[in-house]
């Protein structure tokens, strides 16, 4: 198993940083929220993003995602959600990066409106990402926050290039229980948000284990599918960038990985 964290948890923090917070804390990948309020963007120049590689690769630390904001259920015309994915998957593809992040942001639409919106539009962007070597992943939130929302949009697509990102909290508010949510997301799942919270009304991220959320059984869903193996990762999605008032995540991610890593050796 391997350990990320978002830079969600740290917002602002210059790319340097990141990476010698990773190196320290004993976790092998982040997740880089590319938004235009972070060093590193789908706006971002080659030079800064070739320095972002540079300050990664000199720590041992991989890139795994660009967690971008495209909205692929969303109302409206399709070109705009296209190049907005474009510009992430071309930002993921001079990162090395694995991943990019979508949502899938039906809003008010029927379900099986925005379901037919989402499978369309990632059809068509996951030929894009196998030309560039990464893949999408939409991950449970909004619109579809449980596995069986999402499964009715990647079934149909179909595409190796296009799958799931398990966010462990969205698929616990829609009342899904882990087993249920790794049954139908594990034929495309990506890899797997962990975070912790203190009620259904209180979202405030927390340290892990010190919430509600079932971490102990999702990982033991994830390890009895034997996917516990060295590919597979989990990270620590800490919403510190909505919740200002949040405990700050560095002086935790020491523990924080190391409850990770005894949950995983409590499911072998």
């Amino acid at each position: 198993m391997k350990y990320a964290f978002s830079t969600l948890g740290v917002p602002g923090m210059p790319m340097r940083d990141v990476a010698r917070l990773a190196t320290a804390t004993g976790y092998q990948g982040v997740e880089l929220r590319a938004h235009p309020e972070e060093p590193i963007h789908p706006g971002s120049s080659a030079s800064e993003r070739a320095d972002a590689v540079a300050e990664f690769a000199r720590e041992g630390i991989e890139i795994l995602t660009v967690a971008g904001y495209a909205r692929v259920a969303a109302p409206g015309e399709d070109l705009p959600v296209h190049e907005e994915i474009g510009g992430l998957l071309r930002l993921a593809r001079d990162l090395g990066a694995s991943y990019i992040r979508v949502f899938p942001g039906g809003g008010e639409q029927s379900a099986d409106e925005a379901d037919a919106t989402a499978a369309r539009r990632l059809g068509v962007a996951a030929e894009h990402a196998a030309d560039m070597g990464v893949r999408i992943l939409m991950e449970t939130h909004d619109s579809h926050r449980t596995g069986a929302a999402a499964a009715r949009v990647l079934g149909p697509v179909g595409h190796k290039n296009a799958g799931a990102l398990w966010d462990v909290m969205h698929t616990w508010l829609g009342e899904e229980t882990p087993a249920a949510s790794h049954a139908v997301l594990a034929p495309q799942l990506g890899y797997t948000q962990v975070k912790d919270i203190a009620s259904t009304e209180d979202k405030t991220p927390l340290a892990l284990g010190a919430g509600v959320l079932p971490l102990a059984d999702c990982v033991a869903q994830l390890v009895a599918a034997d996917e516990g193996h060295a590919d597979t990762w989990l990270c620590w999605e800490y919403e510190k960038r909505w919740y200002p008032q949040a405990a700050d995540l560095p002086p935790m991610l020491v523990a924080g990985r190391e409850y990770l890593e005894g949950l995983v050796a409590a499911g072998r």
